[in-house]
């Protein structure tokens, strides 16, 4: 979970924070500190639904002007593998529907881009039961659609000690001036 300057969890990270406390089970006596108010729930989940609906198989029209990312180059891909380049920041998107992984990717990559940052890591976990994951499978085709292509620039698989075939590297494009 990132926190800003004021070392305090996003509201985004509280609901993921408050999902994810859902699960375990409270000691006697104690609650789950930061819980968000239910205004900043219904603010997180107006987001979510304000998304456009996910399709199968959405692609961008013949006249749309929408530079598709590509594949990050070898030289560049081997350098955030070795450490040479920083990992500005990363997001996890296991457990989640695909909804809200879409919605929590969009958010995350929009304020990574607005930060300057460059480099980040997406992931996505490998999926199990079937041969590959569903969002493993997802994210890369919304990374080549709008809105994602207009911030990103170029992904590829990340190195096997950053998640392998589980994660992306993720290139955002330069701000504009």
């Amino acid at each position: 979970m990132k926190t800003r300057a004021s070392g305090k969890l996003t509201t985004e990270d509280r609901i993921l924070w408050s999902r994810v406390a859902r699960t375990a089970k409270a000691m006697p006596g104690k609650s789950y500190p930061d819980a968000p108010t239910s205004e900043e729930h219904q603010s997180f989940e107006r987001m979510i639904d304000d998304q456009p609906p996910l399709r199968k198989s959405e692609a961008p029209s013949a006249g749309a002007a929408i530079q598709s990312p590509h594949r990050l180059d070898q030289p560049t891909h081997q350098k955030i593998a070795r450490g040479r380049i920083q990992i500005a920041g990363r997001v996890d998107l296991h457990g989640l529907t695909q909804e809200e992984a879409y919605a929590l990717l969009l958010s995350f990559l929009q304020q990574a881009h607005a930060s300057d940052r460059r480099h980040v890591l997406v992931i996505t976990g490998k999926g199990s039961g079937q041969p590959e994951g569903v969002l493993r499978r997802v994210v890369p085709l919304w990374l080549a659609t709008a809105p994602f292509s207009q911030i990103v620039s170029g992904f590829d698989a990340a190195a096997r000690h950053h998640g392998g075939s589980g994660a992306l590297y993720v290139r955002l494009r330069r701000l504009r001036s």
